[in-house]
C-alpha cells in the first residue's frame, strides 16, 4: 500500500481511433458514483424517507438496502461494480506495465502482493487492530473478495488472450452454477438454494476458520467468490476494449450498451433456475450486475470521454481518486463528531423533522471536502 503524488492523465480525443487512452476520466467519475452512496449518499435518501414519510421515498430508501436473500436492489450493485472497474482499469495499469516491458512473472507477483493488502485490510476493517481468540474473527470480507477475485482475473487476463478469459468468464459462472444445482448442505436436497442448504454455504462453514457474518453463511465467503472472479473478467475485457486503437469511441459504446442489455435478458431468463441472489453472487447476479455495469459505463464513457461533457463529473471523480481510502476511513476517522462539530448548529436552525436530511448532506459534504484537499495536494492511497 502507497500513498502516491501523481495526477490522472489525459485521455484520447473524440473519435481518435488511432491512440490508445492512457487513463479514462470516465472510470475515476463512475468509481466515485459508485463509491458515493456508502461514504453516505443513501442515507439522504433515508431520511428524506424518515423525514416526509412519502411512500415515494420510502421506495426509494428501500433500493438502499439489501434484500434479505433473493432478489435485487440497487444497493447490490456497489459492490460488483467496484470490482468490475477493477477489472476495467487492469489493461490501463498492469497491460501498460507489460507494454513497458516488465514479465509477466514480475507483474504475477504485483497482483498477488495486492491481494494479500486487500485481504490484510479487510481483516482490520471487519475486526480492527485487536486481539481476539481466532473463532471470534471475521475472515471474509469485502476487501478479501475484491482482492482475491481481482488476482484471479489479473493471472488470467496476463497469461491467456482475450477470446479464452471469455471461456473462463463462462466457465466460473457456469461451472457454479451446476455445481450448485446438484449439490447441497448435507441433509437438504441437490439443488437447495436457502441459506441453510446451499452448498457455497455448507462449504464456508466447513474451510471458513473464525465466525462468519450471519452465522451459518457469509455474504463474502471464499467459495461464492468463484463467481466473482467472472466479475472481474468481464471489467478487463471492457477495459481491453476502451484500450483497443481502431475503433471508433461511439463503437465502443455501442457493443458495452448492446452487450449490456443481453446480459440483462439472460439474467431474467437465469433467473427462473438460479435466482439473482448477491449473499450468494449467483450466476444470474454475475450478468445482472454485469448488465447494468456495462451500461453505466457506457454512458458514463459516453458524456465524458466521448462528448467531453468532464466539468459535471468532477465532483464524482475526487471520490473516485481515493475510494479505498474512503471505504475505511469509517473506522478510524470520527465523521459523525466531526459533521455535529462543524454544523451541528444548523440542524438546529432547521429543527424537525428535516434537521436529519440536513445533516446527512453535511455528513457528505465534509467527507467530499476532505477528500478534495487531498486531490489539491496531488495525494492518493495506492494499494
Amino acid at each position: 500500500m502507497t500513498t502516491t503524488t501523481s495526477s490522472s492523465t489525459g485521455v484520447t480525443a473524440p473519435d481518435d481511433i488511432n491512440t490508445a487512452p492512457t487513463r479514462l476520466f470516465s472510470l475515476d467519475a463512475l468509481r466515485g458514483f459508485d463509491m458515493f452512496w456508502i461514504m453516505g449518499g443513501e442515507e439522504i435518501f433515508h431520511t428524506l424517507a424518515k423525514a416526509t414519510k412519502s411512500p415515494f421515498w420510502e421506495a426509494v430508501a428501500l433500493q438502499f438496502t439489501h434484500p434479505d436473500w433473493n432478489g435485487f436492489h440497487l444497493y447490490d450493485l456497489i459492490f460488483p461494480l467496484f470490482l468490475f472497474m477493477a477489472g476495467v482499469s487492469t489493461p490501463f495499469s498492469v497491460g501498460r506495465e507489460l507494454e513497458k516491458g516488465k514479465s509477466k512473472q514480475q507483474l504475477t507477483i504485483r497482483v498477488i502482493k495486492r491481494a494479500l493488502i486487500l485481504v490484510l485490510l479487510g481483516l482490520v476493517v471487519n475486526n480492527g487492530l485487536t486481539i481476539m481468540p481466532i473463532s471470534q474473527i471475521r475472515f471474509a470480507s469485502v476487501l478479501g473478495r475484491i482482492g482475491i477475485a481481482y488476482m484471479f482475473a489479473n493471472i488470467i487476463y496476463l497469461y491467456s488472450k482475450e477470446r479464452m478469459q471469455m471461456v473462463w468468464f463462462a466457465f466460473f459462472i457456469i461451472g457454479y452454477w451446476l455445481l450448485l444445482k446438484f449439490t447441497s448442505a448435507p441433509g437438504f436436497p441437490h439443488g437447495d438454494l436457502t441459506m441453510q442448504g446451499n452448498f457455497a454455504s455448507y462449504m464456508d462453514r466447513m474451510i471458513l476458520p473464525g465466525r462468519l457474518y450471519l452465522g451459518i453463511h457469509d455474504p463474502e465467503g471464499l467459495f461464492s467468490t468463484i463467481p466473482a472472479i467472472s466479475t472481474g473478467l468481464l471489467g478487463i475485457l471492457t477495459g481491453q476494449l476502451l484500450k483497443k486503437t481502431g475503433i471508433r469511441q461511439i463503437r465502443k459504446v455501442s457493443i458495452m450498451a448492446v452487450t449490456g442489455v443481453i446480459f440483462l435478458i439472460i439474467a431474467q431468463i437465469w433467473n427462473l433456475d438460479f435466482p439473482i441472489n448477491k449473499n450468494l453472487w449467483s450466476s444470474s447476479f454475475v450478468m445482472h450486475v454485469g448488465g447494468i455495469s456495462l451500461l453505466l459505463m457506457a454512458f458514463f464513457y459516453y458524456i465524458i470521454d466521448v462528448l467531453g461533457y468532464k466539468k459535471w463529473a468532477f465532483y464524482f471523480k475526487v471520490i473516485g481518486m481515493n475510494s479505498i481510502l474512503i471505504y475505511i476511513s469509517g473506522h478510524f476517522i470520527k465523521w459523525q463528531y466531526t459533521t455535529n462539530g462543524f454544523f451541528g448548529w444548523i440542524g438546529q436552525l432547521i429543527g424537525d423533522p428535516y434537521n436529519i436530511v440536513v445533516m446527512a448532506v453535511c455528513f457528505v459534504m465534509v467527507k467530499w471536502v476532505f477528500l478534495y484537499y487531498l486531490y489539491q495536494k496531488k495525494t492518493f492511497l495506492r494499494v
